[in-house]
């Protein structure tokens, strides 16, 4: 996602008709990263504002939205002159500051020549809970995920395996000289996951013990998050479903219950420190749809759902999954092994622009995944192991009769029509590739 994003910023860059551009993300996903490489590299000079760690900042947006005024004022506090066509303005955190937020709107009216890029990782949270008048339709946005498998393979020096794959047939096996290493870095990648300075360690260290330091640290930046960002009332119930995530989507039937969080709550007592989280980016819901029909969204029951996380690796810390056990496939692994494939499958999903849902035929069958593709429904079912026999798969192709649908498994790849679904059968490392089986 790094290179796509580096790609998008460029793209916008060029617009002669910009807009300020708004990067969400959860936080520790690299947003602040990606921008500062990119304005030191396409851009004469860099005004870097960061509301959460100087706040007095604010008050420059505080008096008018003159934007002439608030740039005067910025190159007197950073002693740079902002230039607009050379000079990146860089407002991070920005959800820290409302003001700064609603200024967007004059940037895009009054200053369109600027290039200025905002980021904000609690941004849907502050949105919703102060109230800010947001410039709709005056601002681009982008969004930031953890970095996905194809960006780990990379970032582990073996890029080669990815050009290998771009267009690997589907009537060709694959042979261990490639499987192997595929395989041996998506273990890996379950237990370090996509956040950057997780992987960072990893790559500089290979030890483990670093790569949980980093996400320990992470998982207790989002905790001090809940005290300092969320109302006080919902504190304690955030953490509560944070703690529980990891334990509902471990279990066989792992649709999310309010009752499992703690005894005795019901769903009203805690939707709202659900919604939190899920606003944050920290969780990703995903609806059942039993008549699936597009659009999907219009007939998902938004009542039943499950929960997964948004970074494979932070799963894994919070799960108190060893590395080992992972390596090595011991028994203890067997809980979780499903719930760590089908997190890895989603979030490979999302981050290739997917809005997945799921299918259930009361309590007789399941398919994992459903999405939408160019006005086509697309099941994905999803095996832990080279298992691929999936009366479920079956029964939905028997019932709604789709064009292509996916099984991501340990299997090797391959192709069959299940019923009159052309069905690809593709290895679990190669789910960031779903597109060149299932678009053609």
């Amino acid at each position: 996602m790094y290179r796509e994003i580096i790609k998008d910023l460029k793209k916008w860059k060029d617009k002669s008709r910009r807009k300020p551009l708004l990067l969400t993300g959860v936080r520790q996903c690299g947003k602040t990263y990606i921008v500062d490489d990119f304005a030191r590299e396409y851009f004469d000079s860099y005004v870097y504002v960061n509301f959460e760690s100087e706040d007095s900042i604010s008050a420059i947006f505080d008096y008018n939205f003159d934007v002439h005024r608030i740039i005067s004022e910025l190159e007197i506090r950073f002693k740079t002159k902002i230039i607009p066509g050379k000079t990146l303005l860089f407002l991070d955190e920005i959800q820290e500051c409302p003001r700064a937020i609603t200024a967007l709107k004059y940037f895009c009216e009054n200053l369109k020549e600027l290039h200025v890029v905002c980021a904000g990782s609690l941004l849907g949270v502050a949105l919703k809970e102060q109230n800010i008048s947001f410039p709709v339709g005056k601002v681009n946005r982008l969004k930031l995920y953890p970095m996905n498998f194809k960006e780990f393979v990379i970032a582990n020096g073996r890029e080669d395996l990815i050009d290998v794959f771009q267009y690997w047939p589907i009537d060709r096996a694959i042979p261990e000289l490639y499987s192997v290493p595929m395989k041996k870095l998506l273990k890996e990648y379950y237990i370090v996951g996509g956040m950057p300075e997780a992987v960072k360690a990893w790559i500089e260290a290979k030890d483990i013990s670093e790569v949980e330091e980093v996400q320990n640290e992470i998982i207790n930046d989002y905790a001090d998050d809940f005290s300092k960002h969320a109302p006080a009332e919902e504190v304690l119930k955030i953490r509560w479903i944070w703690d529980s995530v990891p334990v509902q989507l471990a279990k066989d039937n792992n649709k999310f219950v309010f009752s499992h969080v703690k005894e005795g709550k019901r769903s009203a007592d805690l939707e709202a420190a659900l919604h939190w989280l899920e606003d944050a980016g920290l969780i990703i819901k995903t609806e059942l749809v039993e008549k699936p029909e597009i659009p999907l969204n219009g007939f998902a029951n938004k009542t039943f759902f499950k929960v997964y996380m948004s970074d494979i690796g932070l799963l894994r810390a919070k799960s108190g999954v060893s590395a080992h056990t992972i390596q090595n496939e011991s028994d203890l692994y067997i809980r979780y092994k499903g719930a760590f494939a089908e997190n890895y499958v989603l979030n490979e999903l999302i981050a290739n622009g997917k809005s997945p849902y799921f299918w259930r035929s009361g309590n007789s069958a399941e398919v994992d995944f459903l999405y939408e593709s160019k006005g086509e429904l697309v099941p994905v079912e999803v095996k832990s192991a080279d298992n691929t026999q999936a009366k479920s798969y079956k029964q939905f192709c028997q019932r709604y009769y789709p064009k292509v649908g996916v099984k991501l498994s340990e299997k090797n790849i391959a192709q069959n029509l299940c019923i009159k679904t052309m069905t690809y059968n593709i290895p679990l490392y190669l789910a960031w590739n779903i597109d060149q089986y299932c678009e053609k």
